[in-house]
């Protein structure tokens, strides 16, 4: 009030207010969404990203973009913190779910710069996410469990945009028949956990080498020479305890005054490892795998009986292995031989350069592996991630038993939705829905732009066809046309539209309700600040 300034704030502190910092957030969002457009869809295109260490990825997955990505600005990690949550919730989606969120925010810019407030455009918004959500719901179509045409035509939809296309027929059944083998039915509804299928990449050969394992494999090899490489009928037994003598808890001493009780004091020893060895060959299996280490005289033991083991399995592994063979997983030697699991073979097979153990031929499995094959390491990894796309859609479908069509179809349906109910709001926020609407346009849109059509053309006949004929019409970016979604069996699942709309207007509504951004100074070199206010120290500092 005398005209001298109050400092309420660390020296250094940078303070963005009002439209200036609505902007700003808008500007580094639409930067994010922007960046990772191009990849969206069929035609999109790949991204190389190299990191510190000169290592390359080449994909066009979303989540994997940003994840490679390093940003500052908040509400650019607040979007890609966007993407990771749709890979957790649905598996795919991911691109899609940042190009509307950016969409978003570019419309209600044009709004902010009207004068229209922002807590208006927040409600216009949360009224069309709701009635969004209603539609998407009612254009649903509903899928059987049995009807696994559905759920490979909603498998190569989502391999369709992958490096993986040109295999995606063969890589769908192999999808399919993995997360139907892992399903079960609890509480009268289908649960898929797909942490039960075990990925195994292995360079060489090319994608259509890629095979679905009725059982388990593991990145293992038989512990002794002498031990078989084949086992048929395999009786196996899992293991979550060391073969081994185990050391004391407490200190102890051993006086020894004469040779032959050295000799005693090792017989001894031998023959309490003898004995675990005997109850092994006693249960009847042939297949042991245990968590811990294996005694070199265990493994003597067993190798003559022709028993094969493994030792330190990951206890991820043995998990699979229990679900796999019907095993239990045992800490005792005792009581053995209910605790055995059955599988056709075990057998220990060279891939590429390594040895590997396949436990195949289970019945009825409820742990399945895919080994993923691929001419370099880096289409193994992209064809990695195209399969756990494809594995999550499928799980989805199976769950929640809905699929809608596919090429933007859904976008311009809630688009024209979203008009005819912007009518029944007031004037501003009717403006906000009204953006709403236009934002959905962007997936249609971006797949034509990808695709090198004319997207004004191509809304406009979606526009039509889902005004005359249908709300199935949606991009045919091989055609270069709008096409009929259902013939052309393009389907994903409703719940990844559904997170992707939620999410993405969540996420535009937060960022719209910042106008105060306070950043603290940052240190630099990162020490701690100079002596005496920070000024240079003296010669005898």
């Amino acid at each position: 009030m005398y005209g001298t300034p109050v400092y309420i704030m660390k020296e250094g502190t940078e303070r963005t207010r009002g439209k200036d910092a609505q902007r700003n957030n808008i500007l580094a969002a639409r930067a994010v969404s922007e960046a990772i457009r191009s990849a969206l869809g069929p035609k999109g295109m790949d991204k190389m990203l190299i990191d510190n260490f000169g290592d390359t990825t080449v994909t066009n997955d979303g989540a994997t973009i940003l994840k490679e990505i390093e940003v500052s600005h908040p509400a650019a990690k607040f979007l890609i913190d966007l993407s990771k949550t749709q890979d957790q919730e649905t598996g795919d989606g991911t691109t899609t779910v940042v190009v509307l969120a950016g969409e978003l925010l570019k419309q209600a810019e044009d709004l902010l710069d009207i004068e229209v407030h922002p807590s208006i455009i927040i409600e216009g918004y949360k009224n069309a996410r709701l009635k969004a959500i209603e539609i998407l719901e009612e254009m649903a179509t509903d899928v059987a469990f049995d009807n696994i045409e559905m759920l490979k035509h909603v498998a190569q939809t989502s391999m369709s945009s992958k490096i993986v296309s040109g295999e995606k027929d063969p890589l769908s059944d192999i999808v399919v028949k993995a997360v139907r083998a892992i399903t079960e039915e609890k509480d009268g509804k289908y649960v898929a956990d797909i942490d039960n299928i075990q990925i195994q990449k292995k360079k060489g050969g090319s994608l259509i080498d890629t095979e679905l394992i009725d059982g388990i494999i593991l990145d293992k090899e038989f512990v002794h020479t002498d031990m078989p490489k084949k086992i048929e009928g395999a009786k196996i037994l899992l293991l979550d305890k060391g073969l081994e003598l185990s050391k004391t808890e407490i200190d102890a001493k051993i006086n020894i005054t004469r040779p032959d009780q050295i000799q005693a004091f090792l017989d001894n020893e031998h023959e309490m490892l003898k004995e675990m060895a005997d109850k092994i060959i006693a249960s009847g299996a042939n297949v042991v795998l245990c968590q811990k280490g294996i005694d070199d005289i265990i493994q003597h033991y067993l190798a003559k009986k022709g028993i094969a083991a493994v030792r330190r399995i990951k206890k991820s592994d043995m998990d699979k292995l229990a679900k796999a063979t019907g095993a239990k997983v045992t800490t005792s030697l005792d009581d053995l031989e209910n605790n055995l699991g059955n599988a056709q073979l075990a057998e220990e097979k060279k891939i590429s350069d390594d040895n590997m153990l396949f436990i195949t031929g289970c019945v009825n499995p409820k742990a399945v592996s895919i080994v993923i094959r691929g001419g370099t390491e880096m289409i193994v990894n992209e064809a990695d991630r195209a399969i756990h796309d494809a594995l999550c859609v499928v799980r989805q479908v199976i769950q929640d038993q809905k699929v809608v069509p596919g090429g933007g179809a859904p976008e311009i349906q809630v688009s024209q939705k979203l008009g005819e109910f912007a009518k029944g709001h007031t004037s501003k926020v009717q403006l906000a829905i009204e953006k709403f609407a236009k934002a959905m346009e962007i997936i249609p849109r971006t797949l034509a732009e990808n695709a090198g059509l004319d997207p004004i053309d191509v809304l406009a006949e979606l526009h039509v066809q889902h005004s005359k004929v249908g709300n199935f019409f949606g991009v045919n970016p091989f055609k270069s046309k709008v096409d009929d979604m259902a013939k052309l069996n393009v389907w994903e699942p409703l719940s990844v539209k559904l997170q992707a709309i939620s999410s993405a207007a969540e996420a535009a509504e937060m960022i719209l309700r910042i106008d105060d951004v306070i950043a603290a100074k940052e240190l630099s070199g990162g020490g701690p600040p100079m002596p005496g206010g920070g000024g240079m120290p003296d010669d005898d500092y």
